[in-house]
């Protein structure tokens, strides 16, 4: 097994592209902690993943409740070796209806949340680790309504390189994951209306050059290459599983 006996700690793991992500590490001999907000969708997850994985709650926004997730991976298993920095949100809005408060939130969750993940776990990453961090085809293409969900994911393509580059003395690498349009939960959060979603969701499709939404399983398969040593001499990279919407 590709992960035997390997500690994989997992954020934003109770949904979509992290849940599958958790099951596929679990099936490949990891030690899994997943990591998510919502107290009901935490205890779903773990009922759904079964015995032998840990879920723990915390808000990846603040850093205190970061720290207490690695101090409790610490005490229970004493190291990371896998770090699966999911935890991403998103919301639509054209330019003349951004608020400060939706630049806030995403820039909260998707960059700072990421970065404080990886300086709290660092401390525990063992040599040869693999730190795995969700971008998004986001990053690549300019789509109207998304513009501050997209900078998100572009700084945090950055964060790989810097984080790489930093980490690789310890001998541990960073790289990335960029989903194009995936069938999760994650749409429906964007905050529009069900009529505009399925809008939006028709429009994308039509652009995706294989002509659909991927499957979160199929990220999942591509963050466990990242998380393994079959990625060995791989960082500062970004493996894009878009459908080809950013490439062709």
């Amino acid at each position: 097994m590709k992960l035997s006996d390997k500690i994989a700690l997992v954020t934003g793991g109770t949904s979509g592209i992290g849940l599958e992500a958790a099951k596929l590490f679990r099936e490949e001999g990891a030690n899994v902690i997943i990591v998510g907000q919502n107290q009901a969708r935490l205890d779903a997850a773990a009922s759904q993943l079964g015995k032998g994985v840990t879920a723990l709650r915390a808000d990846v926004t603040k850093p205190a409740d970061i720290e207490g997730v690695i101090n409790q991976v610490r005490e229970k298993f004493g190291r990371i070796d896998v770090l699966f920095a999911n935890a991403g949100m998103g919301l639509a809005a054209p330019l003349e209806a951004v608020t400060e408060d939706q630049i806030d939130t995403q820039f909260g969750v998707n960059f700072k949340g990421v970065f404080f993940t990886v300086q709290k776990a660092a401390p525990l990453l063992s040599k040869g680790g693999s730190i795995v961090i969700t971008t998004s085809f986001l990053n690549e293409v300019g789509t109207p309504g998304l513009s501050i969900l997209s900078a998100t994911k572009a700084a945090v393509r950055s964060l790989v390189r810097t984080l790489g580059a930093e980490l690789a003395q310890r001998g541990i690498r960073v790289n990335a994951i960029s989903p194009g349009p995936v069938s999760t939960p994650f749409h429906g959060k964007l905050g529009l209306s069900a009529k505009e979603l399925d809008e939006t969701a028709s429009a994308i499709e039509s652009q995706v050059p294989l002509h659909r939404f991927g499957e979160p399983a199929e990220i999942a398969k591509a963050a466990l290459f990242l998380a393994s040593e079959d990625s060995a001499f791989m960082t500062g990279s970004e493996v894009v599983v878009d459908g080809g919407i950013s490439q062709l």
